[in-house]
């Protein structure tokens, strides 16, 4: 039982291999730098990204469960269709990837259509895997901590509702999957599962959860787009901000919302209930 874990290194995938190993799997990192990488007792670090085929066919040799997950990137489409396609023609039968909420849907949004296509191929080609699909990360907001200490919740999440989820229960089921599925006698079927947090939240919710945690006035922004582009294209590439500009207009128009069932497969999936926003708001201000 060994498990490939791609994008080893970010909020996810490592808090995955955390409990990979703690589950006492056979686990290996993909990274670009292998020297560099500091993950957990037992885990073996591999060369290689999932835009370069030749390491890629190295780092699967012995692999028989992958986790993919592709970082938002201009060649997405291209690392996620490389890796499920050598991971195919290895004869590998035990997958784990990392989709989005609404991704079926949200065709205008690049980021999202690049996660549907990539589920289209698991599909065609009959790929034994679970694939996630979750909402909002809770995580996204630890950098607007600053804003809102000074008064200002910064992220133009609309009016129709957005599910965060944390990042530390998608790892919770994503590592559950994998093993599962890496443990299991053969291959099991394809299935799909949406993960949503407990509670919808818009920008002006959003913005009390900060002002209780924080004790003081915190206003949400507003949903001028043009402005929103703009504050992120101050710390990202234009093509990233354009993309997150176009996922907050169908925020505003659609939310992001899972299907009603979610919530208790949620629970059913964790064990226990999912950790709350006001909770994960609460621990940011708490860390200082």
């Amino acid at each position: 039982m060994s498990i490939l874990v791609t994008g080893a290194t970010g909020a996810v995938g490592s808090a995955v291999i955390e409990r990979l190993a703690a589950a006492g799997a056979d686990v290996r990192a993909l990274t670009r730098r292998p020297s560099d990488y500091q993950g957990p007792a037992g885990v073996r670090a591999v060369g290689g990204e999932a835009s370069d085929p030749n390491a890629l066919r190295a780092a699967l040799q012995g692999i028989d469960t992958v986790f993919l997950l592709n970082p938002v990137t201009p060649d997405e489409l291209n690392q996620g269709l490389t890796v499920l396609t050598l991971a195919r023609d290895a004869g590998i039968q035990r997958f784990v990837y990392l989709s989005v909420l609404n991704a079926e849907t949200f065709t205008d949004v690049p980021h999202f259509t690049v996660k549907y296509t990539i589920e289209r191929m698991i599909e065609q080609f009959d790929l034994p895997a679970t694939i996630l699909r979750p909402s909002y990360f809770m995580q996204n907001d630890a950098p607007l901590k600053d804003a809102a200490t000074h008064g200002i919740y910064p992220m133009a999440l609309g009016k129709a509702g957005i599910e965060m989820i944390d990042v530390r229960d998608i790892a919770d089921i994503a590592a559950a999957a994998l093993l599962r599925r890496a443990r299991a006698t053969g291959p099991l079927p394809r299935e799909v599962i949406e993960l949503a947090g407990p509670e919808a939240f818009t920008g002006e919710s959003a913005a009390k959860v900060w002002a209780d945690a924080l004790g003081r006035e915190v206003n949400y922004v507003g949903e001028n787009l043009d402005a929103a582009e703009a504050a992120i294209a101050e710390r990202a590439p234009a093509w990233a901000a354009y993309d997150l500009r176009l996922m907050l207009a169908r925020f505003h128009r659609d939310g992001m919302l899972a299907k009603p069932a979610a919530r208790g497969t949620l629970r059913t999936l964790l064990g226990r209930e999912p950790r709350t926003y006001q909770d994960f708001v609460r621990e940011v201000v708490a860390a200082g």
